[in-house]
């Protein structure tokens, strides 16, 4: 197996436990407020794994370039806009729909990773993207509806699917930041990237907090034991897709990371109480089909 395969899935099972704890945060702190916990308590983590695997004797710094900071940072802002948007839509749709909508970002993500990063793909893997896209429509149950303003010109789907657009910017922004460092092994890039990242998105962040929504920083850092493990689960979860992202075309890692739906519906069952309905079940079973596919 390849090492992406297993560290994409670790990634989507640690950003599934990431979106539990900030749909529970929810009802404590703004949506900006919600999305800063993931950013604050992570930064000073990936900066720590960085300077440990610097300072190691056998690693040198990658050299940095200008692409670099380019793609890095339009990866770092998409990411806290999508992030934004899909806390909101927790408010909007259950637990496992919204995350649904998100997954509309594997589709982007395939056609940025071959207009920006000229990345071709194999024809099983154009496939298997399409059978887990069939899954995710089935999946939010949108066939059965006679409305379809209830559906997919409802709200929370625009908010959704907006979110799953800005969440493929941010990774092609990644990967494409962690191929423009000049060398270094898969792991010092990935690592550097997350570091660079994190950085940006927690001062960006905490300034706009500062001007929009006064005295929520320290809410938010007073609430440690909560919003710190948001950070913890959110770091770990960003260490695996951006590793996955230094060793894999980015539409194939975020095609595998579907498997976060299966995560995220035994968390809406196991946590939320929420009943699985026909379509979620049928969808999961089409979404698993499409990444065997892709595995294969």
């Amino acid at each position: 197996m390849e090492l992406w395969i297993p560290i994409t899935i670790a990634a989507a099972f640690f950003q599934n436990i990431r979106f539990l704890l900030q749909k529970r945060l929810k009802a404590e702190f703004s949506t900006l407020g919600v999305t800063f916990a993931r950013f604050l308590f992570a930064a000073p983590l990936a900066l720590l794994l960085a300077g440990v695997l610097l300072a190691q004797p056998d690693i040198r710094w990658p050299g940095v370039t200008a692409a670099f900071f380019g793609y890095a940072l339009v990866g770092a802002v998409a990411q806290i806009v999508a992030t934004a948007l899909l806390v909101a839509l927790f408010s909007l749709r259950n637990f496992a729909v919204g995350v649904t909508f998100s997954k509309t970002e594997t589709v982007m993500t395939a056609a940025l990773s071959t207009a920006v990063l000229g990345e071709s793909m194999a024809s099983g893997a154009v496939l298997a993207i399409c059978i887990t896209v069939v899954g995710v429509i089935v999946m939010s149950g949108l066939p059965r509806r006679g409305d379809l303003a209830t559906g997919i010109l409802s709200k929370a789907a625009g908010i959704g699917i907006l979110s799953g657009v800005i969440f493929a910017m941010a990774s092609i922004g990644y990967r494409g930041a962690a191929l423009s460092l000049g060398e270094g092994g898969f792991l010092i890039r990935a690592v550097v990237t997350l570091a660079f990242v994190t950085l940006v998105q927690t001062l960006g962040m905490a300034l706009w907090l500062a001007w929009r929504e006064p005295g929520a920083v320290a809410r938010v850092a007073a609430a440690w034991p909560r919003t710190g493990l948001v950070g913890l689960f959110g770091m770990l979860g960003s260490l695996g897709w951006f590793t996955a992202f230094a060793l894999q075309n980015a539409a194939y890692v975020k095609a595998l990371g579907q498997i976060e739906l299966v995560f995220t519906l035994l968390t809406s069952v196991l946590f939320f109480g929420e009943t699985i309905k026909r379509s979620e079940m049928i969808g999961i079973i089409i979404i698993v089909l499409g990444l065997l596919i892709l595995i294969l």
